[in-house]
């Protein structure tokens, strides 16, 4: 017999208990059916779960697991549709990815510890949706050099020619990167109620051609969704070699847990 374990994948405020109703039909990781953990039959904090294999969720397999980009994919997949169906209907705090407890028990009992910190953050985050803005570096071609008299021509004086062209139009790429990110900051800030800056992402996290060298998250009020999305990108143009990507609405994940430093505050009028 398989043991299962319990995989969380966010905690939700189901005021009116229309959430059970929601998920139904709803397939979670492992195709598992979704269900709502709580702590009591009148409880408005839930925790959104399902069954998972233990084998495939223990500390080796999970190691080796991380390393198959096919299996993330999949799972992260999962995750991600029962968040954004949970959210749809309610505000949410999304878990990390492969969250999984003992059993369901175990997961009431951490409710219960943290039920009320996570009710605060649940009001904090009510009618606001995460917004990412990533800026990559793509150096525009180098414009041709200057044609050399005839005497000039060599393949080594044309090859560094080139060279030296490329490197210049790589150095202005970033230049002018920097100057975006400081409008595009300068922009969203007027918007955002906080932000979160995460790495830039690298190899095959890397979506799109060029170096992602900006790669922040915003917290918006939904009534200014569409006006942060048009000004973000309005003020990432006009600068050669860069591009400025927004996406969303997402769920808040990059805003479940307080930030330890002081949140970004909306600028004043």
């Amino acid at each position: 017999m398989t043991e299962l374990i319990s995989y969380a994948y966010a905690v939700a405020r189901d005021a009116d208990g229309s959430l059970e109703a929601e998920l139904s039909g709803l397939p979670g990781v492992a195709d598992a059916p979704v269900r709502l953990v709580r702590t009591g039959d009148d409880a408005d904090v839930v925790v959104a779960v399902s069954a998972v294999p233990a084998a495939d969720f223990d500390e080796q397999a999970l190691r080796a697991h991380l390393e198959d980009l096919d299996w993330l994919e999949v799972v992260a997949r999962a995750h991600h549709r029962v968040i954004e169906a949970l959210a749809a209907r309610s505000t949410v705090l999304p878990l990390r990815l492969a969250t999984v407890y003992v059993d369901d028990e175990s997961v009431r009992l951490m409710l219960a510890d943290r039920r009320r910190a996570f009710a605060d953050r649940l009001t904090e985050l009510a009618a606001q949706t995460e917004w990412g803005v990533k800026i990559y570096v793509e150096a525009a071609a180098p414009e041709a050099p200057e044609e050399p008299s005839a005497e000039d021509v060599s393949p080594g004086r044309a090859y560094l020619s080139r060279r030296r062209a490329q490197r210049h139009a790589r150095q202005d790429a970033y230049r002018h990167a920097e100057e975006a990110a400081r409008r595009v900051e300068d922009t969203a800030r007027t918007y955002a109620v906080d932000q979160v800056r995460h790495r830039a992402q690298q190899g095959e996290l890397a979506q799109g051609p060029g170096e992602n060298v900006v790669n922040d998250a915003y917290l918006v009020p939904q009534q200014d969704a569409e006006d942060f999305r048009t000004d973000v990108l309005r003020a990432g143009e006009g600068f050669p070699g860069v591009r400025v990507e927004v996406t969303g609405p997402w769920a808040p994940y990059s805003f479940a847990v307080p930030a330890e430093a002081e949140p970004v505050r909306r600028a004043a009028p």
